[in-house]
């Protein structure tokens, strides 16, 4: 796994040497085009269990179970030369073949076509048969391609893919457009726990409530460019995980899977797969009434580095796993070289909890499942 900090995500690669890219053109035309579709992985339909049955689990205990994820997808582009800056990820060469959507999707509803790497059902957008920025001139066989698409801010214009009559997700998705929001999970964390060990014995968590219904409303345009393919085969560039593109054969059409890891908004540092907690969102709701939902708005002010309950209490940490306790009393998030000042502008610091979820959720989107991470775009006030 890469563990490079994703406060300089922005520069993913900056290092790269190497990889090579087939001479354009060289295999002939390939036909088949490629088949763009989207998917959640297993997290979408299934949660995330505790203590086992999931890839991944929460350290403190809490198991999730999602009932929407929605997001609205455009701008999907193929373009020359992939490998075009080695140090920039970012830098490709010109598109040839675009799809511009928007497309609104519910993640938690299954797919109807294989997904990348085995992993589930992925659900099918559209089709790029060729390139038509160029004439509708056929794609290269076997050349690679750059790939990227934008989650977008919800809107009126976006086709619903999959969730047309459903009244509750309609009705969110409606909601999604009066706030601004271009992601949306709806869920209920559960508190399933035992023998857990605390870095303060002192906190009582029995005040924390067991059950935790969740609206989590990202506000988090964001343009995923460029994106590494863990299909292809050769080396990648140094810092990255898997050569950048898709290639097209000629005889059948290639995958594009856009793959959102859900489970990034819980991670508890600003790097790639760090533990992942719940306590932070759960406390809270201390002293509050039974059954009140906890949404990211709640999360303004909460300082991620000295973590507190909404009665002030200081919030250690807990582990529920068997795994170490991080050092110290008091539960903190590393944001690594991202700054954290709460009294900064947005697009210079990270200020408070709710930016530092938003920022780390805005990392999410792959191509074809597993690690094939694309530099991210942050379409929306934030530190680089």
């Amino acid at each position: 796994m890469n563990t490079a900090n994703w406060a300089v995500l922005a520069v993913f690669g900056v290092l790269g040497l190497g990889a090579c890219s087939p001479e354009k053109g060289s295999r002939g035309g390939a036909e088949g085009g490629v088949q763009v579709a989207i998917s959640g992985e297993d997290i979408a339909t299934q949660g995330i269990s505790f203590p086992t049955g999931s890839e991944v689990a929460f350290v403190d205990g809490w198991a999730i179970e999602l009932s929407h994820v929605l997001v609205t997808v455009g701008n999907v582009t193929l373009s020359e030369t992939p490998d075009l800056v080695p140090s920039d990820q970012s830098q490709t060469g010109a598109v040839v073949a675009s799809a511009a959507g928007p497309w609104a999707i519910d993640l938690h509803v299954a797919g109807s076509i294989a997904a990348a790497g085995g992993e589930g059902l992925a659900t099918p957008l559209t089709l790029l048969k060729n390139q038509n920025e160029r004439g509708g001139a056929p794609f290269a066989a076997e050349d690679r391609y750059a790939f990227g698409y934008d989650i977008l801010v919800a809107s009126s214009d976006a086709q619903l893919v999959n969730f047309e009559g459903d009244e509750a997700a309609e009705a969110a998705y409606a909601e999604m457009i009066r706030v601004g929001a271009a992601v949306l999970y709806v869920g209920t964390a559960t508190f399933g726990g035992q023998n857990c060990e605390a870095s303060d014995d002192s906190y009582d968590f029995g005040r924390l409530p067991q059950r935790v219904p969740f609206q989590l409303a990202f506000r988090t345009p964001t343009s995923f460019l460029n994106c590494q393919n863990q299909d292809n085969e050769g080396a990648p560039f140094d810092d990255e995980e898997f050569p950048r593109g898709i290639a097209i054969p000629s005889n059948r059409s290639a995958l594009a899977q856009i793959t959102l890891h859900l489970e990034h908004p819980w991670f508890s540092a600003a790097v790639h797969d760090p533990a992942l907690r719940f306590d932070q969102l759960a406390t809270q709701l201390v002293g509050k009434p039974e059954g009140t939902v906890v949404t990211v708005d709640d999360l303004v002010g909460v300082d991620p580095s000295a973590f507190t309950d909404a009665e002030g209490t200081a919030l250690p940490a807990r582990s529920c796993d068997g795994s170490e306790l991080p050092a110290g009393r008091q539960l903190r998030f590393d944001t690594g070289s991202v700054p954290l000042d709460p009294g900064a502008r947005p697009n210079e610091a990270l200020r408070d909890y709710r930016d530092f979820m938003q920022y780390v959720q805005s990392t999410q989107g792959h191509l074809n499942g597993g690690e094939g991470l694309c530099f991210p775009a942050r379409r929306y006030p934030s530190p680089p």
